[in-house]
């Protein structure tokens, strides 16, 4: 549904997307200039438009998200994509704070898989062979990480008694195509988030405005 999309990930986290089409006050949070243009900035893009935003809530007891990479989901036929996590509540680690993989952007040749018990397991071997690097950080409500389509990430269970809330944006470079999709979630997200838009064209729905470009 391109007004909102709800799904439970299998107890993990519930995922509300498209929340900026429902409530006024998310629109405008959205739509403020500044974390567009911290998002073009990081991606050394003159302008970006918005894939789409998510609510995220991972209620007590909530499982952990196993690792994986946006990008696999993802319709677009650019290197230029970018999500803005920002808890609403403060996270200290026991909620279930995001880990990144530091420089696993820049590796193009992982296995692609959906976010899994298998993507998991694939993803644990590749990060103990490669002696990989991993940064996790408690955060303040407001506080803010920018992660690229590519980085391998996940979350841990939410141990604590509190909901872990968080909105999330997409962006990606204005001006990317969509691509053939590579497989059903592809597929999928094409058609939600991309409504009447065919493989070759400019990724430009009315669901992709424009939220920042640099004149």
């Amino acid at each position: 549904d391109p007004q909102g999309r709800i799904s439970d990930y299998g107890k993990m986290f519930t995922q509300v997307t498209n929340v900026w089409r429902k409530s006024d006050e998310v629109r405008r949070f959205l739509f403020s200039r500044r974390f567009a243009r911290i998002a073009a900035e990081l991606m050394g893009v003159h302008g970006v438009r918005l894939y789409h935003d998510q609510a995220l809530i991972k209620e007590p007891g909530g499982k952990p998200t196993p690792w994986h990479q946006d990008y696999y989901y993802w319709p677009l036929d650019t290197e230029h994509t970018i999500t803005m996590w920002m808890p609403l509540v403060d996270v200290p680690r026991e909620m279930g704070t995001m880990s990144f993989v530091q420089g696993s952007h820049k590796n193009t040749a992982f296995q692609q898989l959906p976010i899994s018990e298998t993507s998991q397991a694939y993803f644990e071997t590749v990060i103990d062979e490669q002696k990989s690097k991993i940064c996790s950080y408690s955060l303040k409500a407001g506080d803010a990480t920018f992660h690229s389509g590519r980085t391998l990430h996940a979350a841990q269970a939410n141990a604590s008694s509190n909901r872990r809330e968080v909105i999330t944006i997409i962006f990606y470079a204005d001006g990317t195509r969509i691509k053939e999709p590579d497989n059903h979630h592809q597929k999928v997200d094409m058609e939600v988030f991309h409504p009447g838009q065919k493989p070759g064209e400019i990724a430009a729905s009315e669901l992709n405005p424009l939220l920042y470009a640099q004149f």
